[in-house]
């Protein structure tokens, strides 16, 4: 990681920093060296597990074409029928609808400092871990948190909507 100073930050990881403070969270947003565009690379850059990425993967309500954020562990699958069956039917959202409507481009979506604030829920799979780290609003962007803190932070439930693991073969 590299120690950047807030002159450094795009303006959306500027709106991140700012939400985080408002809401007193103590970690402030960091640059990786490497960009972190999928969560693996993430975990990579900061020495941990994949599982310990908040990702945050974005989808489009049917009916009114709201945005819809599921921020869930980065070793796990979004169940998109468990989401549609808790705020109606969704569908993929490309680049451009996720930029007008949260503010990001995808790879930085971050679960706090929308333009736009989405209909939110959280995996509860990210409970499993002590520590954890989401996008601060660029592909090289994250800040530190605990899982419990995403409640906090978005207004939004822990809820089950990830597919289910798959069993592991030895």
């Amino acid at each position: 990681m590299s120690d950047t100073d807030s002159m450094a930050f795009s303006e959306s990881t500027l709106r991140v920093a700012a939400a985080l403070a408002a809401a007193g969270h103590p970690h402030a947003p960091q640059m990786l060296d490497d960009a972190a565009r999928t969560a693996q690379q993430a975990a990579d850059a900061l020495g941990i597990v994949a599982g310990q990425i908040a990702k945050s993967i974005i989808f489009r309500r049917k009916s009114d074409n709201a945005a819809v954020l599921v921020v869930t562990s980065g070793d796990r699958r979004v169940d998109e029928k468990k989401v549609g069956a808790l705020v109606g039917a969704i569908g993929r959202a490309d680049a451009d609808f996720v930029k007008s409507a949260t503010g990001f481009t995808i790879g930085g979506v971050s679960p706090v400092g929308f333009t736009q604030p989405p209909v939110t829920l959280i995996d509860r799979e990210l409970l499993r871990f002590d520590e954890i780290w989401a996008a601060a609003g660029h592909p090289h962007a994250v800040f530190r948190l605990k899982p419990q803190d995403l409640p906090r932070l978005t207004g939004a439930p822990a809820e089950d909507v990830v597919q289910a693991p798959k069993p592991q073969t030895t």
